[in-house]
C-alpha cells in the first residue's frame, strides 16, 4: 500500500486508481467511499479510463454521493473513449432511466470536459 500511496501523491494515476480500489472494495484498508471518490477523480481527472468507468458506476448507483445520472452517463462516456471495458453497454443501457432532459445534457459534459494537469 506505501508505494501506492506514494505513486499518488506524486500524481500517478495508476496509484491514485489503485487506491480508490483499494478503499472502495475495502482490500487490506476499511471501506471508506470518500477516500475512493477522490482517488478515482484525481485519476479520472488525468484521463484514466477505468477510474472514469469507476466514477460512473459510483454514480450511477450512488454509492458515497448522491445518485447524479447525467454525471455518471459523462463518466461512461468518457471511458467508453478510453476503451474500458462495458462502459458503452452501460452507458447506453443507463440511458433508458433518463429523462430527455438529462439525456441532452450529459454528452455536452462529455464533450466540454477537458483533463486536468498540474495538480
Amino acid at each position: 500500500m506505501r508505494m501506492l500511496e506514494l505513486a499518488a501523491a506524486q500524481g500517478a494515476s495508476g496509484g491514485q486508481t489503485g487506491l480508490g480500489t483499494m478503499y472502495l472494495n475495502e482490500y487490506g484498508v476499511e471501506k471508506d467511499y470518500h477516500a475512493a471518490m477522490k482517488w478515482f477523480q484525481l485519476a479520472a481527472d488525468q484521463g484514466d479510463g477505468f477510474a472514469q468507468l469507476q466514477l460512473g458506476h459510483m454514480y450511477y448507483e450512488g454509492t458515497g454521493v448522491p445518485q447524479d445520472l447525467v454525471q455518471a452517463h459523462m463518466w461512461f462516456s468518457l471511458a467508453a473513449t478510453k476503451g474500458a471495458k462495458g462502459a458503452t453497454f452501460l452507458r447506453d443501457d443507463m440511458a433508458k432511466l433518463m429523462t430527455a432532459t438529462q439525456i441532452a445534457q450529459a454528452p455536452r459534459r462529455a464533450r466540454d470536459w477537458r483533463p486536468k494537469t498540474g495538480g
